[in-house]
């Protein structure tokens, strides 16, 4: 490993760091693939209780290195489809994550890069910083990221994101349903922290991983059957043992610390 990605616990908090600063982050194959591994580090971590994916230099992720993907134009249609799955992969398993994600966004997330933003449960960015899904400016489609997108925001608000591919700032971001929060850039790290820290302290891991598992599975279940699932999961969620605990606590006026 080249350590593309790094990966670093800080009270209950894993970051992982895009460190390919002099590409601007950019995802090849190979970073891809660290940046898999640190978050599979992070969920198996159980010092991690909330991730953080941020970038380091000036960017957060400039999307896929076109250096690369002008390498991929000789691959046959077999190699491209393995080479797709492999950034799908990645995209799935930080949605599908038992741990809250966030996206730290210090500067530019573009193409590839506004899609690994955003599929996070949340994200931070500056004022400054830059968004856009840019694919279809060089031919390339953002079909990978656009499966996601269209859950997060509005379909209005994904066809002129995708359709355009226009770059814009975190205020538009923010109004698009793309991000949660602005922050100034010399208190991100602060703010990012302490929000981390407020969801270690205040909620139960067992509660997030079943609202995360209905949130990824309801979407795509007529109503009879999400509310036939949702009712086997308030059964389950009943049995666990941090509903026993906050149900004790609440009822002995206890504050409890997860």
């Amino acid at each position: 490993m080249s350590n593309l990605a790094q990966y670093e616990v800080k009270d209950r908090v894993g970051y992982i760091t895009l460190n390919r600063p002099e590409k601007r982050n950019a995802l090849s194959y190979e970073m891809v693939s660290e940046i898999k591994l640190a978050f599979m580090n992070a969920e198996a971590d159980k010092e991690c209780k909330v991730i953080v994916i941020k970038g380091s230099g000036e960017a957060f992720c400039a999307g896929a290195d076109l250096a690369y993907l002008q390498q991929l134009q000789t691959n046959t249609f077999d190699e491209n489809l393995a080479d797709s799955r492999h950034l799908m992969e990645l995209f799935q398993f930080i949605y599908h994550s038992n741990k809250v994600v966030i996206s730290q966004i210090n500067g530019p997330a573009l193409a590839g890069g506004c899609g690994l933003a955003s599929v996070c449960d949340f994200s931070f960015a500056t004022p400054e910083s830059t968004f856009g899904y840019t694919e279809v400016k060089i031919g390339f489609v953002p079909a990978i990221v656009m499966v996601f997108l269209v859950r997060k925001v509005a379909e209005k608000n994904a066809r002129e994101m995708l359709l355009t591919g226009d770059v814009f700032k975190a205020d538009k971001a923010l109004q698009y349903g793309l991000i949660n929060y602005i922050v100034e850039p010399d208190e991100l790290d602060d703010v990012v922290f302490k929000f981390a820290q407020k969801l270690c302290k205040q909620t139960s891991i067992q509660s997030v991983e079943f609202i995360k598992e209905m949130l990824a599975n309801v979407q795509s279940m007529d109503v009879n059957e999400a509310l036939e699932y949702a009712a086997k999961t308030n059964a389950k969620a009943r049995a666990t043992d941090d509903c026993k605990r906050g149900i004790d606590a609440f009822l002995n006026k206890e504050k409890l610390r997860w």
